[in-house]
């Protein structure tokens, strides 16, 4: 029987339950620090602690892990670099070398362009500000350390202040994009590589602090002392107009022909195109996640989108969990894995 194994923490619950359901036996590299949370949980059939994720990379728990099949998510990426990343030897399900495309955001922008999906502008320097732009760190940082700003002055100010909090290193390259205003919305996908097909798996808006209590403060009220936070805390659902659902397919379509062309094999298994409607109801995608989302665990018990594909409720932890099972059936775990 086929083992599956994450890292505890961003969505390991829904992983494993849905691996579990699937009739697969589980395994979680589990900081010690966070024992007590994942002991609860009866679907988790081995824990294997570590002091950190890190220690993936060597023994014993590489041995651990040897005959399992690794699902990363956001914090394999952001506690990893790319090369240490694809130097795991332990087979990853989807594809390990589509990652790097996710952490640089000039590599992530090159995709998201030759899937002619609508960017928004890049600001190539600070001294080039001259509206309101949005400055992100590279890779998966859950929108911590991000800011914005209106002019150049402005820029500067927030990144010495984060940088003096700690947030930044002063080394540390920043990607400046234009903002766009609209409805925030992180579109889920999958491709399955064995029935060459995208699922449109469902939609979900983030929270992030303090930038969201800050819109609840009346304007004449916003005097703020420091660099507003887009730290993620939490996730909610978000149903699209039926309208818009054609042309939702059409992208993640265009984004897995892309990704097969410059990230061999692919797109594999879940991804999400991250952007925002604007008053036109016309999208724009400013990132894109090579891998489960975090925002995938409002539907634990099943999207309602994958309701009407499967005629039953699926979370994306267990549509992971089928794949692999359709695969190890077929003899062809080598087109899921890397």
């Amino acid at each position: 029987m086929v083992t599956v194994s994450t890292l505890g923490s961003h969505c390991a619950m829904q992983l494993l339950k849905g691996a579990k359901d699937e009739g697969l036996n589980t395994l979680l590299v589990c900081e010690k620090r966070r024992m007590s949370l994942y002991r609860r949980f009866s679907f988790i059939d081995k824990i294997v602690p570590v002091d950190s994720f890190a220690d993936i990379l060597n023994e014993p728990c590489a041995s651990e892990i040897q005959n399992t099949i690794l699902i990363p998510h956001g914090t394999l990426i952001s506690q990893l670099g790319s090369e240490d990343i694809e130097g795991i030897k332990v087979p990853m399900f989807g594809n390990k070398y589509i990652l790097k495309w996710e952490s640089d955001r000039d590599l992530k922008e090159q995709m998201m362009r030759e899937a002619d999906l609508p960017v928004p502008d890049t600001v190539n320097s600070p001294d080039d500000i001259d509206d309101m732009v949005i400055v992100k760190r590279q890779g998966a940082a859950g929108g911590k350390g991000y800011f914005m700003a209106s002019n150049t002055q402005e820029y500067h100010t927030r990144r010495q202040s984060l940088i003096a909090d700690g947030v930044l290193s002063a080394s540390e390259p920043l990607y400046i994009q234009r903002y766009i205003s609209g409805v925030l919305a992180y579109l889920q996908f999958f491709y399955s590589p064995i029935r060459d097909e995208v699922e449109f798996f469902g939609c979900d808006q983030r929270h992030e602090s303090d930038i969201e209590g800050i819109s609840r403060i009346p304007a004449s009220n916003q005097v703020i002392s420091n660099t507003p936070s887009f730290n993620v805390i939490g996730n909610s659902p978000l149903v699209l107009r039926e309208s818009l659902l054609d042309e939702a397919y059409k992208m993640a379509e265009r984004f897995v022909d892309a990704a097969r062309r410059l990230a061999s094999p692919g797109m594999n298994g879940p991804f999400c195109i991250e952007g925002v409607y604007d008053a036109d109801a016309r999208f724009s995608a400013f990132e894109f996640s090579a891998r489960i989302v975090a925002g995938t665990n409002i539907y634990m018990n099943g999207s309602p989108y994958y309701d009407l594909l499967f005629n039953e409720s699926i979370s994306m932890g267990r549509r992971i969990g089928r794949e692999i099972n359709s695969a190890a059936e077929a003899g062809r775990l080598d087109i899921i894995t890397t």
